[in-house]
């Protein structure tokens, strides 16, 4: 199947099968710009994004694989949806309507991302459209009641649109038959470089966030806000991500092994603002980041140790990638404290959050 419209266009290749034989997809969704984003619809993964540096070179700005047998066999959450929680439950338990729920662990004593089989390693449902200023494509996907220890059957859809103002637009929407936590994002690690032998410590981040939350040394929250003064956590005005973060006298940054927390957003109410911007100086490409939710995580790759051998037969080494997976807070079910994550019935949710690439002026 092919669609072009006004040199917008989507196409649509084979991309294997899964263990289970179901047939994977993947999308590629290209602007009159030249930008080209693919995805799969095997967790939603944007597995590449070819976007122009300073001189009009294309090159891929995200990690991933080139095959769905390498997703299948080992990844780091790479491109993908993440849910039904985004981040981290502790000790994969809540109280929810006074009713306690267990869920799967796969992270240490607790719950990351989901579980051993969240939304990033189903196959969705998938539509195509193309209008004057935008390609689109729509997944769709039940969690079904009981998935992964969640209660309520749980209708999601999450729209990625490219537009050709070369930003992708994602829109999560879902409903559910009986409460349950909810926090949807996206977890794609950039490299503005578009070199991913590189490592990302020379992006400069900016971040409007005066506060973040610290956590434990299994990465779950302590409870609090604390203010990032005089802290190596103060993005407020652009930084190397590099600068400070093996400044090794800050707890934190040994807890997360570097930077791996949640910001929150200064006046953040539920508005589309922009809340990051992230420039490459030696491609010359900026990220900027636009969302509906209260923070974000910011992970700087900390993790990746050379054991992945990715595109291209690409080695990806420690921090050759960063994440901003916009979000509310980890850990919230348990934290009566920190925003609301709990989907009623009678209720859907809505979240937006906008990836644009530029370059230097």
């Amino acid at each position: 199947m092919s669609c072009n419209t006004h040199h917008l266009s989507i196409t649509q290749t084979d991309f294997g099968k899964t263990t289970e034989g179901k047939n994977a997809t993947l999308y590629t969704l290209k602007n009159s710009k030249g930008m080209e984003v693919r995805i799969s619809n095997y967790g939603g993964m944007i597995t590449h994004w070819l976007a122009p540096d300073k001189n009009g070179k294309f090159e891929d700005i995200v990690l991933g694989y080139d095959s769905l047998a390498s997703y299948l066999k080992e990844s780091p959450y790479f491109g993908a949806i993440i849910g039904r929680y985004g981040n981290r439950i502790a000790r994969g338990k809540f109280t929810l309507d006074e009713k306690k729920y267990t869920l799967a662990i796969n992270n240490g004593v607790n719950t990351l991302h989901g579980g051993v089989q969240g939304f990033d390693k189903q196959i969705w449902t998938a539509e195509t459209t193309i209008d004057d200023d935008e390609a689109t494509l729509t997944l769709t996907y039940t969690s079904k009641d009981g998935e992964e220890g969640y209660p309520g059957n749980l209708k999601v859809m999450v729209t990625y649109a490219l537009k050709n103002d070369n930003s992708l637009q994602i829109d999560y929407q879902a409903t559910t038959d009986r409460a349950t936590p909810i926090n949807l994002t996206n977890h794609t690690y950039f490299n503005l470089t578009g070199n991913t032998k590189r490592d990302i410590l020379e992006h400069q981040l900016t971040l409007n966030a005066g506060r973040f939350l610290p956590v434990d040394n299994t990465l779950i929250p302590t409870g609090i806000l604390q203010d990032v003064t005089a802290t190596p956590f103060d993005f407020r005005k652009p930084e190397m991500i590099g600068k400070r973060i093996d400044q090794t006298s800050d707890k934190q940054i040994v807890n997360g092994g570097g930077y791996d927390h949640c910001w929150v957003f200064d006046g953040q109410a539920g508005q589309l603002c922009q809340v990051a911007t992230v420039t490459e100086p030696t491609s010359g490409r900026t990220l900027e980041v636009l969302t509906t939710e209260p923070a974000v995580q910011f992970y700087a790759g900390n993790f990746l140790n050379g054991s992945i051998v990715g595109k291209h037969n690409t080695t990806y080494g420690k921090r050759s990638g960063f994440c901003l997976e916009t979000q509310h807070y980890p850990d919230s079910p348990n934290r009566p404290q920190f925003p609301n994550t709990i989907l009623r019935t009678n209720q859907v949710y809505k979240s937006r959050t906008v990836y644009k690439l530029g370059v230097l002026k």
